[in-house]
């Protein structure tokens, strides 16, 4: 492995752990969220960076640069609805606040579902099985990738759809103090 690749692997695991630990945490908002939350931020950027120097698989900009260049939008997005909505907050826009709480639970939360399915596509690539012979990318590798992914995008969106309501219920407009 390369010393890209290195740097890409090792931050790619310490996102899976931080990701996991800010969904498992608490209070969502207070200061322990957004420690880990911006630690989160620091080591996705840092995955995706790295990811745009890796072309061994396909010899040049392929599916997983697309699905980088889609996980920086997220987390971009992500990061300005939560300051956002911090600003909000200070300005006693309830309604504002709400709809910026909102819409960074959707952004964060579909940027860790993209990593875990990034997670599998990784796992995939390492499989012979998946491979075509010329060292590329073949049909099998394709549908595995793509199974995978979508697999891991229809549990993760029922997973956020059914855990929404509990997760904003602190932060809805309409509930008083």
């Amino acid at each position: 492995m390369t010393p890209i690749g290195t740097i890409h692997f090792a931050a790619s695991l310490v996102s899976i752990a931080l990701g996991a630990a800010v969904l498992a945490q608490g209070p969502k908002g207070g200061p322990r969220h957004r420690q880990l939350g911006w630690a989160y931020v620091i080591a996705m950027l840092t995955v995706n960076t790295t990811a745009f120097m890796l072309y061994g698989l396909f010899g040049g900009f392929g599916p997983f640069h697309v699905a980088a260049i889609i996980s920086v939008a997220g987390i971009v997005a992500g990061t300005r609805a939560a300051r956002s909505a911090r600003h909000a907050r200070r300005a006693h826009q309830t309604f504002r606040r709400a709809n910026r709480v909102e819409v960074h639970f959707w952004w964060m939360t579909f940027s860790y579902v993209g990593l875990v399915a990034a997670l599998a596509s990784e796992a995939i690539t390492r499989l012979p099985a998946t491979r075509a012979t010329g060292g590329g990318a073949g049909a099998m590798f394709g549908a595995a990738v793509g199974g995978a992914t979508a697999l891991i995008f229809a549990v993760g969106s029922y997973l956020i759809v059914t855990r929404r309501a509990r997760a904003l219920e602190p932060f809805r407009a309409d509930r008083t103090p």
